[in-house]
């Protein structure tokens, strides 16, 4: 639907004139669909437009299909492994805007280089590629720049930027050419100064100069003349060469300068406060970009055969790891100190006081200042402040702070924790998040320094809580927030141990898709609601359950849900207990959800079981099977499809008290 609105408006000057300061209007072609489409939706019909997806590409060695299924596979987090595909295997598609193609995806588009004028740069790309020699591909460096400089003379702005991008990378790789700049440190504090290596070689001993290498944006005053040998490497400290200097053959040249850091590295689309679904982002011309256009980055400017071309490197952090070799992660530039508050929610279920501990790290040595907390009216905060002094970089370190709720009040707010350093009067209000995988660069990022205070009106009955972890799963925090003892039960305790001192065992979610042991721990969680125990099991993918067997009674896991997080909810058993003890709920509870009512609901329960509410998105059927309940023996079970993993978290006010009451199971139902 998006894409077909884009389509259209693409093509209209009336429709986001603002942006037309940057950008022209333009037409695409065609808009197709792909008729045989996730959900296993199937219309194709044999006299339909079809491409062929498994051909064989001699030069990478594998199908097409085999590259998709090695794609899938490393989707790691959705369990999408699949085996390689190999052969025919055709995709069918439907013009739903514009022209309908005959023979190829592209009929009717231009993708000569006559599309800007360039039938002379197209027939010498021709004679270049038919004399190719791959053994000595510096051979083809002259004729390629001379194609850079025809290139250059481009009328059409985006093609000719495009393409003196690839031709530059193809000049270097052919040439052998490579360089790149890194940083001694992974982070540092703003205004810090950053100490640049930056490395060339030129492999193949071609007649290539370096001009110049400039740190984009380029900072005046911060660099220092000097020029020394030191193992072997000549070091150069420079603003711009005097003159361009000839690169030696296969001889690593290593030049070293200093840079401000200038501005934080925070992503572009997170430096302000947002709402749901959409980010502020001040700079048009940034939007799109999947990274900041803006980063820490070094120009190079070399000379081939007398025409000077310029690269782009991000400048990098790079160390050696003894088991992996060299590694490669971005450098980030961090606020002086950073300040994480424990807990993303506080909630206050009484006028008790709680402990705030805040996190703190320094990225500057001999960083002093003090660090105060900001409350909504009426709340009060002890100490008022707490001062910091001769921190070391990297240090980290804890400060309490007690917070007292508002006197017989019922509201949220924001906690915000503030530094300040010295007698600088900038207020630092940002966290600290790092995001660490094998497969993907370092993300560190600085979250606002804010929590969410909830306080709240709501009865708990019961106190102690055994959990089984799930996937991911943050929900004993969140029910620690509120009061209860929580306790992670290990596979020892619950074949062997006592359960029946629990008020209540919550199963994480997708723990029956993650956890082989549940299905022999499952009859024991069985006999401990049987003999009066109350059970609450989260939701879990309908693929990949390691028993069939969840509940007492029979029922299917599917793939249903209901995304709309403002959907409406029919109540449809308005005296079950899980609606009325301890809490009464109502139609307010299931406001202010977040990114959706829930996920893999249930289906074709057997009669035993209540169905408690119903739901559905907009143009859907209704569904009733996110939250169903059932009497076995003496105890209760309930399986529950709601998002509750997303809602607790996040502190919405009624998902706690409706989930309070699943786990408050009365002494006698009503």
């Amino acid at each position: 639907m998006l894409a077909q609105e884009a389509f259209t408006a693409a093509a209209d000057p009336k429709q986001f004139p603002e942006q037309l300061k940057y950008l022209q209007v333009w037409q695409a072609k065609r808009i197709m669909w792909n008729t045989f489409n996730f959900g296993n939706t199937n219309t194709t019909a044999p006299d339909q437009f079809k491409v062929n997806v498994g051909v064989y590409n001699p030069i990478l060695g594998k199908g097409y299909g085999e590259m998709a299924a090695e794609s899938r596979s490393n989707h790691k987090t959705q369990g999408f492994g699949s085996a390689r595909q190999r052969g025919d295997a055709f995709e069918y598609f439907k013009t739903i805007l514009g022209d309908a193609p005959k023979d190829d995806l592209m009929d009717g588009v231009n993708t000569s280089w006559s599309r800007v004028k360039g039938d002379e740069i197209g027939k010498e790309v021709e004679a270049i590629q038919k004399n190719f020699d791959s053994n000595h591909p510096d051979k083809s460096v002259a004729e390629l720049v001379k194609v850079y400089v025809q290139v250059e003379k481009i009328d059409n702005a985006y093609w000719k930027d495009q393409k003196l991008k690839e031709l530059a990378d193809l000049i270097a790789t052919c040439a052998g050419l490579w360089f790149e700049g890194y940083a001694k440190e992974p982070v540092y504090a703003l205004n810090d100064s950053i100490l640049i290596t930056s490395q060339t070689i030129s492999r193949f001993g071609s007649n290539i100069k370096l001009d110049a290498i400039i740190p984009e944006p380029y900072i005046e005053g911060m660099d220092s003349d000097s020029h020394h040998i030191k193992n072997g490497l000549q070091l150069i400290s420079f603003k711009l060469l005097p003159e361009p200097l000839p690169l030696p053959a296969n001889q690593i040249l290593s030049i070293n300068r200093k840079e401000k850091a200038y501005l934080l590295t925070q992503p572009y689309w997170l430096e302000t406060l947002h709402g749901i679904g959409s980010y502020n982002i001040p700079e048009q011309r940034d939007v799109g970009f999947p990274e900041n256009p803006n980063s820490y980055r070094l120009t190079f400017d070399f000379i081939f055969e007398g025409q000077k071309v310029s690269f782009e490197r991000e400048l990098v952090y790079k160390y050696t790891d003894p088991a992996k070799g060299e590694i490669y992660q971005p450098v980030a530039v961090a606020p002086p100190v950073t300040a994480n508050i424990k807990n993303a929610v506080y909630i206050f279920n009484s006028q008790q006081p709680q402990i705030i501990p805040i996190q703190l790290k320094s990225f500057k040595d001999g960083t002093s200042g003090t660090l105060r907390l900001k409350a909504p009216m009426g709340w009060k905060i002890t100490p008022e402040s707490v001062a910091f002094a001769n921190k070391s970089k990297n240090d980290e370190w804890t400060e309490n702070f007690t917070l007292s709720p508002a006197v017989n009040q019922s509201q949220t707010g924001v906690l915000e924790a503030n530094v300040t350093l010295g007698n600088d009067p900038t207020v630092y209000n940002r966290g600290l998040l790092s995001i660490r995988y094998n497969h993907i660069p370092n993300i560190t990022i600085f979250p606002p320094a804010q929590a969410k205070l909830l306080q709240l009106d709501m009865k708990i009955a019961g106190g102690k809580i055994g959990y089984i972890n799930g996937a991911g799963d943050l929900m004993p925090d969140a029910l620690r927030q509120v009061g209860y003892d929580v306790h992670e039960l290990s596979e020892k305790e619950i074949q062997n141990g006592d359960l029946s001192g629990y008020d209540a065992i919550v199963v994480g979610v997708r723990a029956y898709n993650v956890d082989p042991r549940l299905a022999i721990e499952q009859p024991r969680l069985l006999e401990y609601v049987k003999n009066g125990g109350n059970l609450v099991v989260q939701y879990n993918n309908s693929q990949g359950l390691v028993t069939k067997h969840i509940g007492p009674y029979p029922f299917n896991v599917v793939n249903e849900r209901v995304t709309d997080e403002n959907a409406k909810i029919t109540i449809l058993d308005q005296n079950n207990p899980v609606l009325n003890y301890p809490n009464k709920i109502g139609q307010a509870d299931f406001d202010g959800w977040i990114q959706e009512r829930g996920l893999y609901f249930t289906k074709d329960a057997d009669p035993q079981y209540q169905r408690v509410l119903q739901m559905a998105d907009p143009s859907e059927a209704p569904k009733d099977g996110a939250l169903i309940t059932t009497q076995y023996g003496k105890g209760r079970f309930i399986y529950t499809s709601l998002a509750f993993f997303r809602q607790l978290p996040a502190g919405v006010p009624g998902a706690y008290r409706l989930f309070i009451n699943m786990l408050s199971k009365p002494k006698a139902n009503p």
